[in-house]
């Protein structure tokens, strides 16, 4: 196949957030499309009117270009093949499968409203209805166009019930279908509107698409998509299933038991360049034990080979990794420009405070947290640590710590290292007493960054400032 002919799609349903697995998905079919110097397209399936969720559709869209997936065409962009939202492209259907019961293979199924609420409600299971519908099987073409303007029907697409299919997967190889285990599946609904299966089939053939790339729970539905490619007599695209993402307890990565939207890691503070780095070495891996890649590196290295047949574990403890690699290493000003979009503030802290406490720092939120103390005017202990401040060695530390500062030019470095040597040839006290009664002064905190870059941070007067709150 010319690489110039490869289309690719990424065709998620606006019924919520984007999930993490969606953008993996979206990655993987982005990465190859560029690689290959094909089109990447982006469709909206909202054929399932009833789980729609408002705004979803844009929430999406945001995601995906917040993401770096540079669609060709879209929704939003426009293109050659559009629409490009199900909803819109409702009057292509009808001819199809009005071709299909002409030619006897799908057959309507007519349901009284009865039935339909029966159906909805669960009190008539799918499997049920599928095998009661079989009286519809065996139809007279002459008569059937009437009824299906007089009542309301599905249509059922005729699944071969004699033989095994056999798929070859990019990902996943060979797999085989037992026909026989499969109903009857609904390709029109009540409404009108089409199934995901028929409408996924028509419009991934009529947008030229010639690579599926999909989560792998969508591998049972391979025998009835490429029955349908047949049934029409177009040409089936190479189909990839994607492992699924997984618990640490292997279990799949649920929307009712984990934050797996891909705002939420947003708004926690994790960066574009470490969720999709992330994202893409769950499931696919070259040869090696190298883990840092850039997009532009992501793209040229992948290929489906490396795709694993197995589920991947989404590891928080993993994702802070690679977003603490990056954090570490952004160029200043692009951090600080991070730093601002997420905290909403200009100038919130300095470069000095930046650098100060970077290289510890998982996410863009900690920033705050850890140098919360710089924008105190007074530090506020709680009752163990401030008698351990009151008392008479303490006093000692803070009141030397004080002459030596008093005997220095305002402009001068504080060289910390020099004034702890001080006090501790003139007052009998340890190391670790020193240290912790310095810091508890000025940050109230037991442990944290430099404490000789926090005093040249806060300059001479204001390090006098917090500590004759506490020096008697």
């Amino acid at each position: 196949m010319n690489n110039d002919m490869v289309r690719l799609r990424f065709a998620p349903s606006p019924t919520g957030y984007l999930h993490v697995g969606g953008l993996r998905t979206a990655l993987y079919n982005y990465f190859y499309a560029k690689k290959l110097k094909g089109k990447l397209v982006l469709r909206i399936e909202d054929t399932d009117q009833n789980r729609l969720v408002k705004n979803a559709e844009q929430d999406l869209i945001d995601m995906l270009l917040w993401a770096g997936v540079d669609f060709d065409e879209g929704p939003h962009i426009g293109g050659d093949f559009g629409p490009y939202r199900q909803s819109d492209r409702l009057s292509l259907y009808k001819d199809f499968y009005y071709d299909l019961i002409k030619r006897n293979y799908a057959y309507p199924c007519f349901y009284s409203d009865d039935r339909l609420k029966k159906l909805s409600s669960g009190e008539l299971s799918t499997e049920d209805a599928a095998i009661e519908d079989a009286i519809f099987k065996d139809f007279d073409l002459d008569t059937i166009w009437n009824k299906m303007n007089e009542e309301k029907f599905v249509v059922r697409f005729k699944i071969p019930n004699n033989q095994i299919l056999s798929h070859q997967d990019l990902i996943k190889g060979e797999v085989k279908f037992d026909l026989t285990l499969i109903n009857d599946p609904i390709i029109i609904k009540s409404d009108g509107f089409p199934t995901y299966h028929f409408a996924n089939v028509i419009d991934d053939h009529l947008m030229n698409i010639t690579h599926v790339i999909r989560g792998e729970e969508w591998l049972p539905s391979i025998p009835k998509h490429i029955l349908l490619y047949n049934a029409f007599d177009w040409e089936v695209p190479q189909f990839g299933h994607l492992p699924l993402l997984l618990n640490s307890d292997k279990t799949k990565l649920s929307k009712r038991k984990n934050d797996v939207s891909v705002s939420s890691y947003i708004d926690k503070g994790y960066t574009k360049e470490a969720l999709i780095n992330f994202l893409a070495l769950l499931g696919w891996h070259e040869k090696g034990d190298r883990e840092i890649y850039s997009l532009d590196e992501l793209i040229n290295s992948f290929s489906f080979d490396r795709v694993s047949k197995s589920g991947a574990v989404f590891d928080v403890k993993k994702l802070n990794y690679f977003n603490n690699h990056y954090i570490k290493n952004y160029p200043i000003q692009e951090l600080q420009s991070l730093l601002k979009d997420f905290h909403k503030e200009d100038n919130i802290f300095t470069d000095d405070m930046v650098e100060l406490v970077r290289e510890k720092i998982d996410n863009l939120g900690d920033f705050k947290n850890s140098l919360a103390f710089f924008s105190l005017d007074e530090i506020v202990l709680n009752k163990e640590d401030l008698d351990y401040i009151q008392s008479s060695v303490s006093n000692s530390i803070l009141n030397t710590f004080l002459e030596k500062l008093n005997e220095l030019n305002t402009q001068h470095k504080i060289e910390l290292s020099h004034i702890i040597k001080a006090i501790q040839s003139k007052i009998e006290c340890s190391p670790k007493d020193i240290w912790k009664t310095i810091r508890l002064a000025l940050t109230g905190q037991h442990h944290g960054p430099s404490l000789n870059d926090i005093v040249n941070i806060y300059g001479i007067n204001k390090v006098i400032f917090l500590l004759k709150n506490y020096a008697k």
